[in-house]
């Protein structure tokens, strides 16, 4: 069975988490990506460690399956040449500040003039107009400014960031869903749109029910650790040896709680019967619930709370949750073929799980330069010479993989 997206090519001149990201996504449903790097490369080739015989974990995390072209975008050749790569496909990824690619004949408006059906992805900070619309944009300083870090962290500590890149992440998303639905939208009109993503709105929409609570209230959400704002008891727990999540959903499943604690007078006290009464009194209850899941183990919580239908999990270290047997049984984890580094796991897309037209992965992350040849015969018809000169005046680099011993 053919891919989703194959036959679609894509033109990735991002850089870093987001637009990598994002096309990624597409790469793994099928997709053509052709990653314009600089000559020096994405900046997360650099990025560790931990690096992998030079190759850096944030690099290989978010490239698989992509064709590597270093181009120096600065050189009028360079820019020709993607200018010509831009006719010939359907969708181009960028997260250059606003501006940056006008000045070489690369933004949207003049690529729509060559190819009126190309779908044109600029990701910045905030979006290309407003009065923050030229200055930088990086995940941490958008997760200060959208709201997250004001809810994240103990009571009375200090706002703390999501341990990784939160909004670049959804931003690759939500890149990937909009490019999505403008090529869905292609097949009515033939023609091709511009779509303008910020860090900014992406990071407040995910705030979700906590900006909707504002909006009704006009009253911001405070801290409250790995408990809920909105449901109580809904957060993690010390037990004698490991922490365990415990996520009270309603008010039967509290009683069952109480009994699986040997507690059943709790789901009988006025203040702590229904969630409405147990937010109210969270100051109250909460410390009672710690005392008691700290008196015996982890895996026998969990075992009796699931038995009682009560949800709950372990809170795992990274490489728990890989190894989860769920986890295993899913395929969270593919292997691919690299280059230099042999059998590479990387973690597998969601959405391998496509009933009849799958993701897979098409391939490892490229080395810096890879394809560039390549793609430039095959797609420009660019001949050895011309290549050739290209690559001694600098405008490209190609890279020609290491040759691996037998088996």
């Amino acid at each position: 069975m053919e891919a989703p997206l194959a036959g679609i090519r894509v033109l990735d001149l991002s850089r870093v988490l987001a637009g990598p990201y994002a096309t990624q996504i597409l790469a793994d449903l099928g997709a053509t990506v052709w990653k314009v790097e600089p000559p020096w490369g994405d900046e997360t080739r650099g990025w560790g460690p931990p690096f992998v015989e030079g190759e850096s974990a944030y690099f290989l995390a978010v490239n698989r399956g992509k064709r590597s072209l270093a181009i120096d975008l600065k050189d009028p050749r360079g820019q020709a040449l993607v200018r010509e790569l831009a006719r010939q496909a359907d969708v181009l990824v960028e997260n250059y500040k606003v501006g940056d690619l006008a000045r070489y004949g690369l933004d949207y408006a003049s690529l729509s003039r060559l190819n009126a059906r190309l779908v044109y992805a600029s990701i910045t900070g905030f979006g290309q107009d407003g009065p923050r619309a030229a200055e930088p944009g990086y995940d941490i300083a958008l997760q200060g400014m959208t709201g997250i870090m004001s809810v994240t962290g103990e009571p009375y500590g200090p706002p703390t960031k999501v341990g990784v890149a939160w909004i670049d992440v959804m931003t690759g998303m939500m890149a990937a869903v909009g490019i999505l639905a403008a090529l869905h939208e292609r097949e009515r009109s033939g023609r091709g749109q511009h779509l303008d993503l910020s860090l900014l709105e992406v990071g407040l929409s995910a705030m979700a029910n906590l900006a909707q609570s504002f909006l009704v209230t006009g009253v911001s959400p405070r801290r409250v650790g790995n408990a809920h704002p909105q449901i109580v008891p809904y957060q993690a727990f010390e037990a004698a040896d490991g922490w365990l999540i415990v996520a009270v959903g309603n008010d039967a499943q509290y009683r069952r709680l109480c009994e699986a604690l040997g507690r059943p007078d709790l789901a009988d006290d006025e203040r702590f019967r229904t969630n409405e009464g147990r937010v109210r009194h969270r100051d109250r209850l909460v410390p009672i619930l710690s005392a008691l899941l700290r008196s015996r183990p982890r895996q026998a919580w969990l075992e009796a709370l699931r038995q009682a239908g009560v949800p709950a999990a372990p809170v795992y270290e990274l490489g728990e949750a890989l190894a989860d047997p769920q986890a295993v049984a899913r395929g969270v984890v593919w292997r691919v073929p690299h280059p230099s580094l042999g059998d590479l796991p990387v973690v597998s897309s969601p959405l391998q799980r496509l009933s009849r037209t799958p993701a897979a992965p098409a391939g490892p992350p490229p080395l810096l330069g890879q394809h560039t040849a390549a793609v430039l015969a095959e797609v420009l018809g660019l001949s050895p010479q011309t290549i050739e000169e290209l690559r001694a005046s600098r405008v490209i680099v190609t890279t020609s993989p290491p040759a691996r011993a037998p088996g």
